[in-house]
């Protein structure tokens, strides 16, 4: 970085960026963690840009900043504000009484700015910006009702063997809050309630094997300690939290991806990453192979249905 105290600039790519107060403290230390600044935040994702991008370039995203770090007011941007240059990507979408401008982050300056704005989280649509009504990818949000990583395995690995059996690859994310996702590559070629009906099908189908465990229950009271099967992120305008993404916690967890045979480490939680060596995990490529194809469902929905039958 270069320049004055309050403003510095950095080069990302063929951009110079301005980080504004790159001292300002955004997650604080003591117990909970270690100390990271606003220029630690934009150095981090630097470092993950490549690992990152590929998972952001083209999807509509809702930005959830903290101006004043995790301890202060927090709000959600959906609209992209006038002040942002030129060069950042939007992309006009639909909603009910109108149409919402999303930002979209397609190169690692984006990314950068992003960070400078305070924005910790990026949380992305599951489709792109061409087909916004056909996601990419399916998402299971293992959600426990508590802090018991315990019961998040045991999911992950009940529903990991489904997804085998039905022949659909995927891939296991910590969320560097409190439990994993499990995503599911899709070729595109599905609506959102197609999507999100598979989804339901199959998480009702475990959690009917796992009663005592495992349940679908939208309202907390009807979950009890059972582990909620979260499959409502597969509507059309929801989000979830992108790849790499930091969360607004203390000591600046990263929703990280892993590999299925890291479900074994006993060092593994949902905050296992931070800022400080989520790059090295990157670096290992976790999801290789995985993502880079997305499958159709219609095979899957007929071995799903006859294991349903």
């Amino acid at each position: 970085m270069s320049g004055g105290d309050d403003v510095r600039r950095v080069r990302v790519g063929r951009r110079s960026v301005e980080v504004h107060r790159p001292d300002k403290v955004l997650f604080p230390g003591g117990e909970n963690g270690k100390e990271y600044t606003k220029a630690d935040l934009v150095a981090y994702y630097r470092s993950v840009a490549a690992f990152m991008l590929p998972h952001l370039r083209g999807r509509p995203l809702m930005l959830e900043r903290h101006p004043e770090g995790v301890d202060g007011p927090r709000f959600m941007q959906k609209n992209t504000p006038g002040h942002y240059p030129d060069w950042i990507t939007r992309v006009e979408v639909a909603k009910e009484d109108g149409t919402v401008r999303h930002t979209v982050c397609d190169d690692s300056a984006t990314l950068a700015f992003l960070a400078d704005q305070a924005c910790l989280t990026l949380h992305r649509w599951l489709s792109r910006s061409g087909h916004v009504d056909r996601p990419d990818v399916m998402i299971f949000d293992l959600d426990p009702s508590g802090d018991d990583f315990g019961a998040v395995r045991a999911a992950a690995r009940w529903l990991g063997e489904l997804l085998d059996e039905i022949r659909l690859p995927s891939a296991l994310m910590t969320t560097g809050s409190r439990g994993l996702h499990v995503v599911v590559p899709l070729d595109g070629q599905h609506d959102f309630d197609e999507v999100r009906a598979f989804a339901r099908d199959a998480a009702e189908l475990l959690a009917a094997e796992h009663p005592d465990r495992l349940t679908t229950a939208a309202r907390k009271k009807d979950r009890g300690d059972r582990l909620y099967l979260d499959v409502q992120r597969n509507a059309y305008a929801q989000t979830a939290v992108a790849p790499y993404t930091v969360r607004a916690r203390p000591g600046a967890p990263v929703a990280t991806p892993v590999a299925w045979e890291q479900l074994d480490d006993p060092d593994l939680g949902p905050r296992r990453w931070t800022i400080a060596d989520a790059a090295e995990q990157a670096r290992d490529d976790p999801w290789s192979g995985v993502t880079k194809r997305g499958r159709s469902l219609r095979p899957a929905r007929r071995r799903l249905d006859a294991l349903r039958a």
